[in-house]
């Protein structure tokens, strides 16, 4: 077995897209996170916060081997959708009755996320559901 150090990558882990996804009972539970650019990186784990974890430490890993075996690393690229994302900031405010604002706080608590995140997360669930009819 060949043993690969390492590598210091060319683009850090933030730079690259990825997507969490609740994984149903049939295939253990927890959350799935793919990276679009990275054919083939992908990690799980029983919460958000455990799925980016073991997420970052796939693409540590991906990119290691994929370095090691001369290969250019591809650039982050992964747009969803390049006609509205273009415009688009990434950035919105939106207000929600305190009762909502209240329990989404007290899940993000409770997966060990930010609120950022977990939201994110969750409007991310609701168009792949949505996208899948």
């Amino acid at each position: 077995m060949k043993k690969i150090n390492r590598i210091q990558t060319t683009y850090p882990f933030e730079a690259y897209a990825h997507i969490i996804s609740p994984l149903g009972s049939e295939d253990g539970g927890g959350f799935l996170i793919t990276f679009p650019d990275l054919p083939g990186c992908m990690s799980d784990g029983a919460t958000i916060r455990e799925a980016m974890k073991n997420g970052r430490d796939a693409f540590h890993s991906w990119m290691s081997a994929w370095i090691d075996s001369g290969r250019t690393v591809p650039q982050p690229a992964f747009v969803p959708d390049d006609a509205v994302v273009a415009e688009a900031s990434g950035h919105f405010i939106t207000r929600t009755p305190k009762s909502v604002h209240s329990r989404l706080t007290a899940k993000a608590r409770a997966e060990g996320v930010s609120l950022n995140t977990l939201v994110v997360a969750l409007l991310s669930e609701g168009l792949g559901r949505k996208a899948a009819r």
